[in-house]
């Protein structure tokens, strides 16, 4: 995964890229005092290869670091996003669209997969329906394929 990710660009609204530098921070810094404490702690234990507490500090340290890199190169990669207007579909627009036949409107942010959250109405540019908005203007229609529910079509609403 992280592989992939040095080649591309992450769009990351501004919050989202100040919240990322602040938890690089704390992992840099104090998870890392933490894990090493732990570490210290566990190989006062004894023998090492039978030594539960220790395997468990070193899961903790990789998946620390892990995520310490992730976040580098998501950060390393990012472009800061803004909230938009205009009459197209771009990242960080904010698009209404009505599926065919209901009556119900639904507004969506477009903001980068790192960001995104349905359950808060943010809707990833790389998604089915996400990159299918891209790009189009009030009035018009997008066709996405669902696994529940086969091919739906919805109607762009209103771009702001």
């Amino acid at each position: 995964m992280l592989d992939t990710m040095l080649d591309e660009k992450e769009y990351l609204s501004r919050e989202k890229h100040d919240e990322l530098v602040k938890e690089l921070d704390y992992l840099r810094n104090e998870a890392r005092r933490e894990i090493l404490s732990e570490l210290e702690d566990a190989k006062k234990l004894g023998d090492l290869l039978e030594n539960a507490e220790y395997h468990e500090a070193r899961k903790k340290q990789a998946d620390l670091e892990e995520r310490i890199a992730t976040i580098e190169a998501l950060l390393k990669n990012a472009a800061i996003i803004s909230h938009r207007a205009g009459d197209t579909v771009v990242m960080g627009s904010k698009v209404t669209i009505r599926r065919s036949g209901m009556k119900e409107e639904k507004t969506y942010g477009i903001v980068g997969t790192e960001e995104a959250d349905s359950a808060n109405a943010k809707l990833s540019n790389e998604s089915p329906l996400g990159s299918m908005l891209m790009g189009k203007k009030k009035g018009d229609r997008v066709s996405v394929s669902t696994p529940a529910n086969g091919l739906v079509e919805y109607e762009v609403m209103e771009v702001k």
